[in-house]
């Protein structure tokens, strides 16, 4: 793959959205327009480096809601409904802010359906001398909208995008000459650097990483009294996306009947505020866990402010830091924390960034199934599938663990081509922007960058799902039995993967072991192994109820 560092990127696509007529364009009061400042769907952020030194009179904003983005893979209605409430919503606060914008909606007479000939069309109708943004979030609207400025002559101008801890520039610096990249180097570099719980040149407590102590399971009783979910009532504009998106897109998966994500820097930051006052305190001990019918348990629900640039990565780190400070959240909580943020969200952007186009084409272990049909409807008889899908399609959500050990585990074990599961997961979760949904899919989900990412392949039984609490009390199938009727179809895959991948298995050091194990089965087993994992493939094991 080839390893390319672009220019300075930030997150995810223009989102699309409903509709109104355009906005007139301001062309200043020296003639000739001097700079179009492009803002994408997640670069809500009125201090973002596109508009330094910004002049009203001079300068104007441009913002398209095109079709295209909730169809070049089939968005969920609740992120279609994030992007473009976000939009609108920034929209008003550009206004507020006295920045003149040429805003078009999804809805106006002769909208185009796509972001580079809705920026072809503009470049045209007002002519500016130069056109700049802050580094996007994904490769493709990176090609697109260069390309679309080339052609009219003039050269788009990135700018850095300074809502992240690490440029791609430094990433790229920290990965040359590594025969493999681990995120424990490059977050304890970052802790450094940044000074982030830090005692001069060491870490406090006397240990970088706390993970041994978040693996804990809620238990027989259940995760008891949880908090309230940090949760919003869409206000007049929000309920106008919410009509317009159920109209125009009814076809597409989810529903926007729970919707109450934050969708403007007001509302990210009470959110930010309930999760450092209410959940952080038990984040870490909890964060691997599950349970039946709660989405939410104590873990953050910051990432789509996040990565829409409602938040900045350095206040929620900031936050989180200073009530360890003060005793009011324990440091295993803090540090698992400040991981996902300073350290692996970085991470997956360095690797996106410096390892695109070619990374998106990874198929390390040659996976050729489908993607199951009912990942778009949830309709399967087994329990912790079932309701991580369910989960996802009411809200566009569902936590790392039920990412990494539910749903990515399913399809890494069947064997899903990499590519299909990147779209589903772009294309249900409110968070998914492709700089970070890319990575963690088709590198730390489904191994198809053969161990960039991560050492081995994220593998297990049904017995994991069972002890981190997946609801498998409800179940039909058992996991732990391998084959049989009742064989869970998570433990005869579990198996079935180390039996067809034995060779490339056998030759990592933390996969051996596993290997070792298949191999001493019966051969009478391990053929009835192979048999049911073929009846699941095909479907008639694990298909709609």
């Amino acid at each position: 793959m080839p390893s390319r560092a672009s220019p300075e990127p930030s997150p995810a696509p223009a989102a699309c959205a409903p509709a109104r007529t355009r906005e007139p364009a301001n062309s200043g009061d020296h003639g000739r327009l001097r700079s179009l400042v492009v803002v994408l769907g997640d670069q809500l952020d009125l201090d973002a480096a596109a508009f330094d030194g910004f002049d009203p009179a001079q300068d104007l904003v441009w913002m398209a809601e095109v079709e295209e983005e909730s169809t070049h893979v089939w968005s969920s209605k609740q992120r279609i409904a994030v992007f473009l409430a976000g939009m609108r919503h920034f929209a008003s606060a550009l206004r507020a802010a006295g920045r003149p914008l040429d805003y078009t909606r999804l809805d106006d007479a002769g909208n185009r359906g796509s972001l580079e000939a809705e920026l072809r069309s503009a470049l045209r109708r007002l002519g500016p001398q130069r056109v700049l943004m802050t580094a996007p979030g994904d490769w493709r609207v990176l090609q697109s909208l260069k390309a679309v400025v080339e052609q009219s002559g003039l050269t788009l101008e990135i700018r850095e995008d300074r809502h992240f801890f690490c440029t791609v520039r430094e990433f790229a610096a920290h990965a040359k000459g590594r025969k493999s990249l681990r995120l424990e180097y490059f977050y304890r570099e970052l802790r450094r650097r940044h000074g982030v719980l830090m005692q001069g040149d060491q870490p406090v407590g006397g240990r970088w990483n706390f993970d041994a102590d978040n693996r804990e399971a809620f238990g027989p009783r259940g995760p008891g009294t949880l908090p309230q979910r940090a949760s919003f009532e869409p206000d007049a504009l929000t309920r106008e996306v919410l009509r317009d998106v159920q109209t125009r897109f009814a076809g597409h998966p989810g529903s926007l009947d729970a919707f109450a994500w934050p969708v403007t820097r007001e509302q990210a930051l009470q959110a930010l505020g309930l999760f450092i006052e209410q959940r952080l305190p038990l984040f870490g001990r909890y964060e691997d866990a599950m349970w039946p019918g709660e989405p939410w348990l104590y873990h953050s629900q910051l990432s789509v402010a996040l990565n829409l640039k409602l938040l900045s990565p350095r206040e929620v780190v900031r936050a989180a830091e200073e009530a360890w400070q003060a005793g009011k959240a324990p440091l295993q909580s803090v540090e698992g924390f400040i991981r996902q943020i300073l350290g692996w969200r970085e991470y997956v952007r360095g690797i996106y960034w410096t390892r695109m186009p070619g990374y998106a084409e990874g198929n390390a272990l040659q996976a050729s199934a489908e993607l199951p049909a009912w990942y778009w409807t949830g309709a399967t008889d087994m329990a912790c599938l079932r309701e991580a899908l369910a989960q996802t399609l009411a809200h566009g959500y569902a936590h790392h663990i039920q990412r990494l050990m539910v749903t990515g585990l399913f399809t890494l074990l069947l064997g899903v081509r990499p590519r299909q599961v990147h779209a589903w997961y772009l294309s249900v979760y409110v968070d998914a922007v492709e700089w970070v949904e890319l990575p963690n899919t088709l590198g730390m989900s489904q191994y198809a960058d053969g161990g960039l990412m991560a050492s081995k392949p994220y593998v297990a039984t049904g017995k994991y799902i069972q002890r981190m609490g997946g609801g498998c009390a409800g179940c039909r199938y058992d996991p732990g039995q391998r084959i049989g009727e009742r064989a869970c179809p998570f433990t005869t895959l579990y198996w079935d993967f180390l039996m067809r991948h034995e060779h490339l298995l056998a030759a990592n050091p933390r996969m051996a072991l596993q290997v070792k194990n298949a191999a001493r089965l019966p051969a009478e087993e391990r053929a009835a192994v192979s048999r049911r994992a073929q009846a699941i493939r095909e479907g008639r094991i694990g298909a709609p109820a």
